[in-house]
């Protein structure tokens, strides 16, 4: 289908602001198609009705965002903080402005429920507010000087060009967190979003533009992963590069960006164990682990992969836990239920595969394991009772809503079975001894831990994983120095 100004007749119409779907790529700007007009169809999960056409930039196309970068970056990385503040601040209000058409966009390309939509249009909105105030703060730091005569300054720089890679499960957050923090740092920014959720990042660069972000500062390229992004791995002028996305990718990425010895901040793969022991708070346990597992129908990196459960209370929780699982409502994202459709058809063989793979090593099914007759890409909320070590699901990321339960009997072992793992984003612990609290989360190789509860992120604190589960932090102060270098000055004033 030809691309043309016109809105596309599509579920998309019934925003209450039209031109926020945006079929072009966002360079220099300007909203540019491709010079064969080439485009892709972008489809709803949830019935797989067509929503529009967006446009497919070449590898060629793509090294023109990178030229309108570099050539915006001499001014805006000399932009007054206050100034660079006071533009991302006029974003996040422009974005909060919009909350329900951003959130109503991301549901019909992405599937999630609509609540959990609008949670992540306010998750996303909070790192551009909280950049617009970070901006101010890298500032010139002394150090003592070691020479007789000689003064000592460390400068924070940034790094220049940075390229940006975001995924379709959160597609206006993960492009957020790394863009706000790149332009506050004083970088100008190429993005690429996945191809099967482009609309979500595109009515953010409209709405950067509204905010008056410069030209060439912030852009957006739409187009096959492949094509748009390794001129940018191979462009020296490319200095930093953030990906969210599998570990597979990010390891092709990482050997694409050797040549220019880039800068690269990645949060990959997760694999989260949930350990619960006896005498935990068995309710909160329950309530916090489902959270854990079925948030984003289980799509999210931070989703519980593995739940272990000390032997004495397991069948207790496992009954629990599927009683809540039951419970939970299936459907698509504007009737905001608690589960939605997978993103397609790979995701719901992978629940296929894992669950049957898990049935034929011994474990038990206690609901689920099966598709759901809501439409081809819903799957059932799935528990899996007495999951043995060597099944696939207890090595392999699903990214769905199965649930595998192992029982455990020591604290040596259970920590041993969680920590073996390529993976260590976050973990989760419930216990109520505060001695143990402390012995596990010591013990546990994972970036982040969260005892008694679920959720952790937000924009002020350093989001990232140890192991496999990528490279740098996101969010906090030290989201915001990845995208900076630091220069030491020593001078003599004679």
């Amino acid at each position: 289908m030809s691309m043309h100004n016109s809105l596309p007749k599509s579920p998309l119409s019934g925003l209450a602001d039209p031109r926020l779907v945006r079929q072009f790529s966002y360079v220099g700007g300007k909203w540019v198609d491709n010079a064969d007009r080439a485009t892709f169809a972008v489809t709803n999960p949830a019935d797989g009705g067509w929503l529009g056409e967006v446009a497919k930039l070449s590898g060629a196309e793509s090294r023109k965002a990178v030229d309108a970068a570099q050539s915006a970056f001499a001014s805006w990385s000399v932009c007054l903080p206050q100034d660079r503040a006071a533009l991302l601040r006029r974003w996040y209000d422009l974005m909060m402005q919009h909350k329900e058409d951003l959130a109503r966009i991301m549901v019909l390309e992405q599937g999630k429920p609509i609540s959990e939509a609008r949670g992540e249009i306010d998750y996303a909105a909070s790192f551009v507010e909280f950049y617009a105030e970070e901006t101010r703060r890298p500032n010139i730091e002394g150090v003592t000087s070691h020479l007789p005569d000689a003064e000592v300054e460390l400068w924070r720089e940034p790094v220049g060009v940075a390229a940006l890679i975001t995924p379709w499960n959160f597609p206006s957050a993960m492009l957020t967190r790394k863009a706000a923090a790149a332009l506050a740092a004083g970088c100008t920014v190429v993005a690429h979003p996945s191809a099967e959720t482009p609309y979500s990042a595109l009515a953010l660069a409209e709405l950067a533009e509204r905010a008056g972000l410069p030209a060439g500062v912030f852009n957006v390229v739409t187009g096959d992963a492949p094509e748009v992004v390794k001129p940018w791995t191979e462009d020296a002028r490319v200095r930093a590069l953030s990906f969210t996305g599998s570990t597979e990718i990010g390891r092709l990425l990482y050997r694409q960006s050797a040549d220019t010895v880039k800068r690269l901040v990645m949060e990959l793969g997760g694999h989260a164990p949930v350990i619960v022991f006896k005498g935990a708070d068995l309710d909160n346990a329950v309530a916090e682990t489902i959270k854990a597992k079925f948030a984003t129908t289980g799509q999210d990196c931070l989703g519980a992969n593995r739940i272990f459960v000390e032997r004495p209370i397991y069948d207790e929780f496992c009954a629990r836990f599927t009683e809540a699982t039951k419970a939970l409502t299936i459907g698509t994202g504007m009737d905001d239920p608690d589960i939605g459709p997978l993103m397609n058809e790979k995701a719901v063989r992978k629940q296929e595969e894992h669950v049957r793979d898990a049935l034929d090593k011994g474990a038990r099914l206690l609901t689920g394991g099966e598709r759901h007759s809501r439409g081809p890409l819903f799957y059932k909320p799935t528990v899996l009772a007495d999951v043995p070590a060597d099944a696939a699901i207890m090595h392999e990321e699903t990214f769905g809503p199965v649930a595998p339960i192992a029982a455990f009997d020591t604290e040596d072992e259970v920590i041993a079975r969680a920590n073996a793992t390529e993976y260590g984003l976050v973990a989760y612990v419930h216990t109520q001894d505060p001695r143990r609290l402390y012995r596990v989360s010591r013990a546990l190789q994972f970036g982040m831990v969260a005892v008694n509860r679920t959720k952790v992120t937000g924009a002020p604190i350093p989001f990232g994983g140890m192991k496999q589960s990528g490279l740098g932090r996101e969010g906090a102060r030290q989201g915001l120095e990845e995208f900076t270098e630091i220069k030491y000055v020593c001078r003599d004033w004679a």
